[in-house]
């Protein structure tokens, strides 16, 4: 084994095509094909079954594989670690990070950090969803920042924000007067039996914001009408605005987007309904000090 026979049969995994990992290498397909063909005989099996252009690993294939990505995470960690025992103040981050989350959190946390640590490179890989699952697949991620949602058991997890998940309508919609008030609810309270005529504009069902609204309509015994889909929140609300229908966005974003006239905002659910915003890592996983303390200024600027 070495690094880089590792990291070709961990590219040839990732695109199950020889052209498109050698495209992400750097090398010739050719040049690929024969590293592989090298690796095989070195491992007197085949490392992955081909069908046309597709590139499935074998069972050899798969255990070389798992060892492969332990391989490199320990070397990464070693890395880091040495860089540390050094102090230097150089390094470098990889960072999973929601889309639409990122104009509205990123400047803030971005602000401290880098007056912090001038020498530090951080590389956002805006994602727009399922960040949990590469955060598990790419070892070159330190950290995914995503949603809760099931828990992980090789990943550890740290809470940066508990935020309501709002109903939003125009303010000048004929529904808008209809909220009350309830003493434990920051927001006027809307009844959601009243708007099941109403239209919806909705994220999709593996978005955390589609999956609670959808969890909502189940418990209400509501079936909505659903005008549009969309993973852009922002999009969402615009729509909205415009009456294509209503929508549920974290407050989050309803607080950094601009309006002229701002929205009607209501909570919904018995007691509100919420989302927990974590940082995740691998657990095991060496985190340079910059990396925790990037941690703590996300935890205190959001």
């Amino acid at each position: 084994m070495n690094f880089q026979e590792l990291n070709y049969a961990l590219s040839i995994a990732r695109y199950q095509n020889l052209t498109k990992a050698a495209e992400e290498l750097y090398i010739s397909q050719p040049t690929l094909s024969k590293c592989l063909q090298k690796l095989e005989r070195e491992m007197g099996g085949k490392l992955f079954s081909r069908s046309g252009n597709t590139y499935v690993p074998t069972y050899l294939g798969r255990r070389y594989l798992e060892y492969a990505r332990k391989v490199l995470a320990l070397n990464q960690d070693w890395e880091r670690e040495l860089k540390d025992m050094n102090a230097c103040m150089d390094g470098e981050l990889n960072i999973a990070f929601p889309l639409m989350r990122s104009s509205c959190m990123v400047p803030s946390i971005m602000k401290v950090f880098h007056k912090k640590y001038p020498g530090v490179r951080v590389n956002f890989m805006e994602e727009a969803h399922a960040i949990q699952e590469k955060l598990l697949l790419n070892d070159e991620l330190d950290f995914g920042i995503f949603n809760e949602t099931r828990p992980h058991p090789k990943l550890s997890y740290e809470t940066l924000l508990r935020e309501e998940i709002l109903l939003v309508m125009p303010p000048d919609h004929p529904m808008a007067g209809r909220g009350m008030k309830r003493s434990e609810m920051k927001h006027l309270w809307m009844d959601l039996r009243l708007l099941e005529k109403e239209e919806f504009i909705l994220h999709f069902p593996d978005q955390t914001t589609g999956q609670l609204a959808l969890e909502l309509f189940e418990t209400w015994g509501i079936k909505p009408q659903v005008s549009v889909r969309t993973r852009n929140t922002e999009t969402s609300v615009r729509l909205c605005m415009e009456g294509m229908g209503l929508c549920f966005v974290p407050e989050t974003y309803i607080k950094n987007m601009h309006f002229d006239t701002p929205p009607a905002c209501f909570s919904v659910g018995e007691k509100g309904v919420f989302s927990t915003l974590t940082i995740a890592s691998r657990k095991g996983a060496y985190l340079p000090s910059y990396a925790q303390d990037f941690i703590k200024i996300a935890q205190e600027q959001l």
